[in-house]
């Protein structure tokens, strides 16, 4: 009996060998759009069938497979380890600045060694892991971890997985020898997805980015490593042959045409005097980049006078780190403590000795709930690291455990409420533990906190200490009381002088008229914010009809759904509810009649926009605010697909993108007008 003729057993034709090579060029350019320009021509599933075809004829003609194939990037079997690899040139640390004054030393230093007027580029210093790319006439063939300098990790394999790294150089002409040098990120969106994934499979999470980006890199199994969602941007090069470049500008602009991914704060050209400006403004843009940063790297513009300068044995001499404040530190957790959120929620909070963070000193962190503590195995007197992230308060990220000596104890949360004394409950299926006391002070405080805040009746003036003053001293038992209030009551509080309290007292008239959805977010109906309480006032114009609205009719709105639904039914059906709004109402409140489309077109429906700098009236809240009310939708970066950008004073490098992809710029009376039609 004759033997079977396997399926991928024959010659291959030239036909075959031509539509391989045309799938590779078409899937790498493909690839390329989507993952680097941001700009795909053809749609995920065209995509996915240019990629199984390729895959098809590899599977059938494994000769066909190449070094640069696209079908690299799903992994391959798992390896016994990362060999060494020895780096032809060094991949040197960079020396480290904290301070104006070592940037100004740095200078000085160059200064002395070089004549004549001085340059440099900027790029932001991305916190993840140092790897060098090897390509051979123009083809990717070897990549490593940075290691000690000298020696790294071979992570070949895993490198081919990264979806934006180009596996073979988009020039004609490539140079013999070309390694580049960049970091390898894992984006916050993506770290968060990952991280949701692990909880849900019952792993523990990364502690940041730059551990899941060192995780999912040094995976021995590549098919793990091509599932993460790392990303590869460029910044440098060590060994060339057949390429000559003489500054970073040419660089930069070299990498962007053969393929790679650049940081877009990135600039060249850049005088000495403006990098301290520069470096104020990347602070203040970190934490709305999509990756972490932990500083800026300043490089001196000119290959030739990078050369003169040379290096140390550690440090190349024309390049500087020029840190950010620290968002991470190490301190002890002295105590734990309870607060009780205006929902009756319950939030252990770490109560620490107090250490700078970010350039804040820090003596707080939230522990969110017991879940997370126990966790985390997080025991009072624990030594623990926190950090600190925009506005946000800060939270311990990490346990040391092997400095504990035993003292630590372990926490238990209450059974009854630290503030009434009531007894505490938990419904079956939520972590929350709650006090359900409707006379529970720290409710109230909570409440009124809310009800005046800048996305509800925008109080300028009543913060937390007044807030906490007017409950205890009996002057505010609910929100209608805070329109009773006078100058000479308010005067009497702590810090409160004549001034402020007739500021204070006129703020809370004006805003006697106010928007329906502001006031239905005020009232702090759980789960309602500010975007479903304006999906809200556009289906039930006015609170009686909302009111009379049974749960049925309420779910069937689109963005309510059954769970928000129920919340709002119980809020409203609570007589005391019923009262407080009432009392409002008696108070002198109006609720403004904003006509709205219900359903149907909306201006700025499928309409994505950037804000960028500062607008003359409108915060960049209130921006997005007023587009999210006309169907637009605000994202944190520029890309092609970006409809508009809306730009104030000092806008920066998304200004700039918008400009060099041709995407429409407003300011804030062209917001306005595009806006008029639903206003």
């Amino acid at each position: 009996m004759e033997k079977p003729v396997e399926e991928n057993e024959g010659q291959c034709s030239e036909k075959e060998r031509q539509r391989a090579a045309l799938l590779r060029k078409d899937l790498s350019r493909h690839s390329y759009r989507y993952y680097v320009l941001d700009d795909p021509e053809i749609t995920d599933a065209a995509y996915d069938a240019l990629f199984r075809e390729l895959q098809e004829l590899e599977k059938r003609f494994p000769e066909l497979k190449t070094q640069d194939s696209p079908t690299l990037k799903v992994g391959g079997p798992p390896l016994s380890g990362f060999p060494p690899v020895f780096h032809r040139l060094p991949m040197l640390s960079l020396e480290n600045a904290f301070d104006e004054g070592e940037f100004s030393a740095f200078l000085q230093r160059i200064r002395k060694s070089v004549a004549g007027e001085l340059v440099f580029s900027v790029e932001p210093k991305f916190d993840g892991i140092a790897v060098s790319l090897r390509y051979e006439k123009g083809v990717l063939t070897e990549a490593a971890t940075r290691g000690d300098g000298l020696v790294g990790e071979g992570v070949t394999e895993n490198v081919r997985t990264i979806a934006n790294l180009p596996l073979r150089l988009r020039v004609e002409d490539p140079p013999a020898v070309l390694e580049v040098r960049g970091e390898v990120l894992m984006d916050r969106k993506g770290f968060k997805a990952l991280n949701l994934i692990r909880e849900k499979a019952g792993e523990a999470p990364f502690a940041n980015p730059r551990n899941a980006a060192s995780g999912s890199l040094r995976q021995l199994d590549s098919r793990i490593t091509a599932t993460r969602p790392l990303r590869f941007f460029a910044h440098g090069m060590g060994e060339v042959e057949g390429l000559f470049l003489s500054s970073m500008a040419e660089l930069f602009a070299f990498l962007r045409t053969a393929g790679f991914a650049l940081s877009p704060l990135a600039q060249s050209g850049v005088p000495p005097e403006k990098i301290p400006q520069i470096y104020g403004e990347m602070v203040q843009q970190r934490e709305a980049l999509d990756y972490e940063v932990d500083g800026m790297v300043i490089k001196v513009e000119d290959f030739d006078l990078q050369t003169r300068l040379g290096m140390t044995s550690r440090t190349p001499r024309w390049a500087l780190a020029w840190k950010f404040p620290a968002m991470e530190a190490r301190t002890r957790l002295e105590r734990i403590e309870v607060q009780v959120g205006r929902t009756g929620v319950l939030t252990p909070v770490a109560i620490l000795t107090p250490v700078e963070v970010g350039g804040v000193t820090v003596s707080r962190a939230t522990l969110h709930n017991m879940d997370e503590i126990l966790r985390k195995d997080i025991r009072i007197g624990d030594q623990v690291f926190i950090q600190r992230a925009g506005d946000v308060i800060p939270k311990v990220v990490k346990v040391i455990e092997h400095l504990r000596d035993g003292s630590e104890i372990i926490f238990q949360m209450p059974d009854h409420c630290p503030v009434c004394g009531s007894l505490l409950v938990q419904e079956e299926g939520e972590v929350a533990v709650r006090c359900v006391s409707a006379t529970c002070p720290a409710q109230l405080k909570e409440k009124i906190r809310h009800f005046a805040s800048k996305s509800a009746l925008d109080m300028d003036g009543m913060g937390e200490k007044l807030v906490n003053q007017l409950v205890d001293r009996g002057l505010v038992k609910g929100f209608s009381d805070l329109f009773y209030l006078d100058v000479p009551a308010l005067a009497a509080m702590d810090r409160m002088g004549e001034k402020s309290a007739a500021n204070l007292v006129k703020t809370i008239h004006d805003r006697k008229k106010i928007p329906f959805y502001r006031l239905l977010y005020g009232l702090g109906i759980r789960h309602v914010g500010v975007h479903t309480a304006k999906i809200l006032g556009r289906h039930f114009p006015g609170f009686e009809k909302l009111m009379a609205a049974d749960g049925e009719s309420l779910a069937s709105v689109e963005g309510i759904g059954p769970v928000l639904a129920d919340s709002i039914r119980d809020y409203f059906l609570r007589p005391e509810n019923r009262q407080a709004l009432q009392a409002l109402f008696d108070a002198g409140l109006e609720v403004e009649a904003v006509e709205e489309k219900i359903g149907g077109y909306r201006p700025l429906d499928g309409k994505t926009f950037v804000i960028t700098g500062v607008l003359p009236v409108l915060s960049r809240k209130e921006a997005q605010d007023l587009i999210a009310a006309a169907g637009g939708r605000v994202t944190g970066s520029v890309s092609a697909k970006t409809h508009y950008v809306v730009a104030g004073e000092k806008a920066g490098s998304k200004y700039e993108k918008a400009l060099s992809l041709n995407v429409p710029i407003l300011d804030e009376e062209g917001l306005k007008k595009l806006l008029a039609s639903d206003m």
